[in-house]
């Protein structure tokens, strides 16, 4: 680790860093999880890297994992955080975000913003004088990928290369994955129904930056030597039409049939929450492929990372 020269860096999306930087935070947190193993979950990191700073946690949606995970990594970097949220703050009444930002950015060192509107936190990011960071839209989702990408490497994949297939809904999710495989130039294969698809900006980003991606709507295509295969639940947050959207993406459950028509050794990522019987069966969720647990403690590990490339710290 090294201190850069100048900031704060945004991480709005995984392009915000660029492949190196994301490689560096990947190293990173490989190198602090095990330099802490069997550790209590507060104890800070040896070196204290974020000793004195304070981390605003700010939430319009629900969250577990990146709630927990962001609070938690703060803490073993040796910082704290507050946290806001739309019901007990001035958002909720109107204030704006510019305005948020603004004061935000006097009170604290850093701001993760989890939201609906992508042009929110970009206008968040406008405004700061601190580093923003994208704790989810509707857009994408970056800090969840990395954790993915640091799970798929921890497994002894190499990135490059890489046969992804994902099932089910074009959503900010699987935006992520597309734009780490332009980065890493690794291959995505979306099985989806018809009027689910990505957006194609994704897409053709993804495929100008080297990665071959397939969308079609043929599950089998789709899993056939797959070394990762991937999903996510259905409805999203605050989406309606719930039952037709169900019947669309039947089709597209990973069971044990798709399982097996991947790679021996591959294995099964989702970001949870889960909906077991929905997108993916108990036979999957629970069996052997599935590291979906590994997936989620490791988004402590690479928040902690993300955090101190924002900060200008990893490099």
């Amino acid at each position: 680790m090294m201190p850069q020269s100048t900031g704060p860096f945004h991480f709005l999306d995984l392009e915000d860093a660029g492949a190196d930087a994301i490689a560096a935070m990947i190293a990173d947190a490989i190198d602090r999880k095990a330099a802490r193993s069997d550790w209590p979950k507060g104890h800070p990191d040896a070196d204290f890297p974020l000793a004195g700073r304070v981390l605003a946690l700010v939430f319009e949606k629900n969250s577990t994992r990146t709630r927990v995970s962001f609070d938690v990594a703060m803490r073993q970097l040796g910082g704290s955080v507050l946290i806001l949220d739309s019901g007990s703050s001035q958002l909720g009444r109107g204030e704006t975000i510019a305005d948020t930002a603004r004061v935000l950015s006097r009170m604290a060192d850093a701001i993760m913003l989890r939201t609906d509107d992508h042009a929110k936190i970009e206008e968040m990011a406008r405004f700061a004088s601190v580093p923003v960071i994208n704790g989810l839209t509707d857009q994408s989702h970056p800090c969840q990928i990395v954790a993915d990408l640091l799970t798929i490497v921890e497994k002894g994949k190499s990135l490059p290369g890489l046969e992804l297939a994902w099932f089910g809904d074009g959503n900010n999710v699987l935006h992520s994955i597309l734009e780490a495989a332009g980065l890493f130039k690794f291959n995505v294969r979306v099985a989806t129904p018809p009027g689910f698809e990505p957006s194609t900006e994704f897409v053709e980003k993804a495929r100008a930056g080297g990665a071959s991606v397939t969308v079609a709507h043929d599950s089998r295509a789709a899993a056939t030597g797959a070394d990762v295969v991937v999903t996510d639940t259905w409805i999203s947050m605050g989406q309606v039409d719930a039952d037709e959207k169900r019947t669309a993406m039947a089709p597209y459950q990973v069971n044990s049939e798709i399982m097996a028509l991947a790679k021996p050794d591959s294995i099964f990522l989702h970001c949870l929450p889960a909906h077991v019987g929905e997108e993916v069966t108990e036979t999957v969720f629970e069996g052997p492929h599935s590291v979906v647990f590994d997936e989620a403690e490791n988004r402590i590990h690479a928040q902690k990372s993300v955090l101190l490339w924002s900060f200008g710290l990893l490099c």
